[in-house]
């Protein structure tokens, strides 16, 4: 029997269909809990628009973007025996995405999320479908890319963290979804076993339970888990990064033109660092580009359209601004 190449990148986590419905009918108002989305209450409300995008998510929008950066990229995700499933199955083959591991489930519903979709900002609502997560031989990928999972697909963790133990030579890359962030001591091994993990300010805060502000405290209380390499994004001040006991900072790229929609900024960044990291490159030069391809993405509806080739992430980065640039901390 012939033997199947390795795939370069196989990511893990939650596939959807988003529909951006886009309306200019109501207002932000600030709350003591942050600012809130108000449209009439009771009457019809019209919506401009609405697009509907199909294998979105975390994960979903990471094995996009590694196919378009060059890497042979797989995902491992479930969908429903329904006609969205095969919807999303046949757009990521569309984008060179293996989905021999995807699972489509008798009797369940493909992931089908509203994005309210106003100003350039979103407000989502979700619906997880619980299926049955099993997890596949995935052979021996150079990288496993893991995001957002329900919450009842804790199991499936305990079984990536045997797998991690039996084949040492797989990378993993996490960047954790809200539930995985409330499974940190359940597991805790998985963090040991990651080589890079990424998440905002806010979420490390959480994770690590602490208000410190201080970006080095919060990069070395989640290098304590047991990371190589750990990234933290905070919004306009860019992203930090612990790396060979070094600390990191990378400015944002600026934008070409305003943000038309914010959805995926994160995904792209953190996978085009672990893209590049793929490729053989270190992370100072991936942490250079993942900027990039967040601040295209968010020129676009939804988190794939914007996402880049390798060419046209280097024609930007050779119109980088003189103040684009990597800073060590001290």
């Amino acid at each position: 029997m012939e033997t199947q190449p390795q795939l370069d990148f196989i990511a893990i986590g939650d596939t959807v269909i988003d529909a951006f419905i886009k309306i200019s009918v109501g207002h932000i108002q600030e709350t003591a809990h942050g600012p809130e989305l108000c449209i009439p209450y009771g009457m019809k409300v019209p919506f401009d628009d609405v697009t509907i995008l199909a294998a979105v998510g975390n994960s979903a929008n990471a094995a996009v973007s590694a196919s378009r950066l060059g890497l042979t990229s797989g995902l491992l995700s479930y969908v429903g025996a329904d006609a969205y499933g095969k919807e999303c199955i046949e757009k990521l083959k569309s984008e060179k995405v293996e989905t021999k591991f995807i699972q489509q489930e008798e009797g369940k519903k493909t992931n089908y999320h509203y994005v309210l979709w106003f100003g350039d900002e979103r407000t989502i609502l979700i619906k997880h479908e619980t299926f049955t997560p099993v997890l596949p031989d995935l052979g021996n990928p150079k990288w496993i890319y893991l995001s957002s999972l329900g919450k009842h697909t804790l199991p499936m963790h305990f079984e990536l963290i045997k797998y991690l133990d039996e084949h040492p030579d797989i990378k993993l890359a996490f960047q954790p979804g809200t539930f995985q962030l409330g499974f940190k001591q359940e597991i805790a091994d998985l963090y040991k076993h990651t080589d890079v993990v990424c998440m905002n300010k806010e979420e490390a805060q959480g994770l690590l339970g602490t208000e410190e502000s201080d970006i080095k405290h919060l990069l070395d209380g989640l290098h304590a888990w047991g990371q190589t390499i750990v990234l933290i994004t905070d919004g306009h001040s860019g992203s930090y990064m612990k790396y060979e006991n070094t600390y990191f900072n990378m400015p944002i790229y600026p934008d070409i033109n305003p943000p038309y929609e914010r959805t995926g900024a994160g995904d792209a960044f953190f996978s085009t660092f672990v893209s590049f990291l793929a490729r053989g490159f270190d992370a100072p030069y991936a942490l250079v580009r993942a900027p990039i391809n967040s601040m295209n993405v968010v020129q676009h509806v939804g988190a794939q359209e914007g996402l880049l080739t390798e060419g046209e992430l280097d024609a930007l980065l050779e119109k980088a601004p003189a103040e684009y640039l990597l800073k060590i901390l001290d």
